[in-house]
């Protein structure tokens, strides 16, 4: 699977602000076959033990070299800070995952079927691979390397389909804040 290009239309204090950018974006987008995707770096057990309520199944490792892991059957709590990521779940689970956070770094995906077409810059309709929303919480990239106190909004499209991510943000009264930087996953 190739990766997607993501550019951010929005910084906010206002995390309830950046969701409904989100909520306006998804109101375009063809969700059919919607799912949501986590990734948070936690440091603590007052956020990984809500987490691990909302979100039982994720899975986890240490650092790169994922000396200890969900894999392995250890105990997350003893290994913090960890990497947790969630693939797949329903969108009934993204205010539980919100609310769990405090001020740990994390993104929230959202993966659908595809963007509408663009006919003003060209674009016919866009298919799954490159229609994403992400909302990175206490964090400016979708890395999770750069901690804020802040929140962003990144709009996905295929690399071909650069001019797609300023026409997604119009299409909501916003325009680019950044440049379109290759996602992780």
């Amino acid at each position: 699977m190739a990766n997607s290009y993501a550019q951010p239309i929005l910084r906010t204090f206002d995390l309830s602000e950046g969701l409904r950018v989100v909520e306006r974006l998804l109101a375009i987008a063809d969700l059919r076959e919607l799912e949501i995707d986590y990734k948070a770096h936690v440091s603590s057990t007052r956020t990984l033990t809500p987490l691990l309520e909302v979100l039982p199944w994720a899975q986890w490792h240490t650092g790169d070299d994922r000396d200890a892991s969900s894999e392995a059957g250890d105990d997350p709590s003893a290994h913090l800070p960890i990497h947790l990521c969630a693939w797949a779940a329903d969108p009934e689970t993204v205010g539980a995952f919100l609310a769990s956070l405090h001020d740990t770094p994390a993104t929230v995906r959202w993966d659908f079927s595809g963007w509408p077409a663009a006919p003003e810059v060209g674009l016919d309709t866009g298919g799954c691979r490159g229609a994403f929303v992400t909302l990175c919480v206490n964090v400016r990239d979708l890395d999770l390397t750069e901690p804020a106190t802040d929140h962003t909004v990144f709009v996905h499209v295929k690399q071909i389909e650069a001019e797609r991510a300023p026409w997604l943000a119009a299409q909501i009264g916003l325009q680019v804040i950044g440049g379109l930087v290759m996602a992780p996953y």
